[in-house]
This record gives C-alpha cells, sequence and structure tokens, in this order.
C-alpha cells in the first residue's frame, strides 16, 4: 500500500502498486478481523477468488477446497458473525490462499485460535511454504515462527534489527528470559 522510500519492491518481478496482475500473486490474512459478518464463509471465499479471475464455478470449487483443509467443512454454509475468533481465522487463511498465491502476508494469523486450529494452520502455510510459496509470517511470539522455520527477520520500528537463526536471534534479545544452570560442587 506504502511506496518504499528507498529501494524498490517486486513481486514475481513486477511492479505490485497498482498492477492487478501483481496483486492476484499476493496473498492477504490481516490481523484485523476482516471479514463480512452477513455472508457465509464460502461465499466470502469463493467471492474473494472471483475477484481473484476465476469464473464462478471454479471460484467455489476452490473455495470449499480451502475451507475444508482449514477444519470449516461443516461449518462453511453458516454466517460468519456466528464463527467464534478461530474460526474467523481459518476462514480469512482460506481466502488469502484460494488463489495459490506466490506470496503470503500472514500478520498474527494465529490469534484466537486453539491448539488444534494452529496445527492445522501451521501444517497449510508448511504445505504451501514446500511447495514453493514465499511465506511471510509476522507475530510477536517467537515460538509460533519456530515451529515453522529457524530462518528469522527481527523487525522493530520498521528497520531490520537481526536475522538469523532462531537460535541467534533469542540470544540478541535483551529482554527474553534466559535460563542460568549453575553446577558447583556445593550448591547451598
Amino acid at each position: 500500500v506504502i511506496k518504499p522510500s528507498l529501494g524498490a519492491i517486486r513481486v514475481a518481478g513486477l511492479d505490485p502498486f497498482a498492477n492487478v496482475e501483481a496483486l492476484r500473486r499476493i496473498g492477504l490474512c490481516p490481523e484485523a478481523d476482516a471479514v463480512y459478518e452477513d455472508l457465509s464463509a464460502l461465499a466470502f471465499v469463493s467471492s474473494m477468488a472471483e475477484l481473484s479471475g476465476f469464473a464462478p464455478a471454479e471460484a467455489q470449487r476452490r473455495a470449499t477446497e480451502a475451507l475444508t483443509a482449514f477444519g470449516l467443512k461443516d461449518a462453511m454454509g453458516r454466517r460468519m458473525g456466528g464463527y467464534s475468533r478461530g474460526m474467523r481465522q481459518r476462514a480469512k487463511l482460506a481466502q488469502a490462499m484460494v488463489h495459490d498465491p506466490d506470496v503470503l502476508l500472514l500478520d498474527e494469523p494465529l490469534t484466537g485460535t486453539d491448539p488444534v486450529s494452529r496445527a492445522t494452520i501451521l501444517g497449510e502455510v508448511r504445505r504451501r511454504a514446500d511447495a514453493g510459496g514465499l511465506v511471510i509470517f509476522s507475530t510477536h511470539v517467537l515460538h509460533e515462527v519456530e515451529a515453522l522455520t529457524n530462518n528469522l527477520l527481527l523487525i522493530a520500528d520498521g528497520h531490520l534489527v537481526a536475522q538469523g537463526r532462531a537460535s541467534e536471534i533469542r540470544a540478541l534479545l535483551d529482554e527474553h528470559p534466559h535460563h542460568i544452570q549453575v553446577e558447583c560442587d556445593r550448591p547451598r
């Protein structure tokens, strides 16, 4: 949305600003609860697929597959206004992935989810990454990222402050609690 003040951004070699083709290659799951409460999850995700260029029948098929993958098969016909926070998250993730984007932007995708939903979500994200997609996973919870990858970028106030393996990043965090083991002959 905001053009960089320095450098350039490319999505699959394309300038993404006001470029429909480049934007079709991006899947976004925002942190904000961006769903239409009066729509069913199937109608919501199908509509998003149609906006990405799929014919209605193909959009419906893809939406059904995406919602099923995120454990919403039995609830996809219900209004999203009656969904729990975790169900809404899974519907948002389904719409982010329904069009098979090259780049997946996930902002706090595990917020409000239970352990079973978390496992489902992480499995689908891992599957997307293993298939060659680029996944950018934004979270404040380090162990969530460690469940997916060991390659991390730490950004503070819009600036890259560290990058590397999870253990290297963890060692750099001043406010993170550390475990110290003291060994001696006479512990008292």
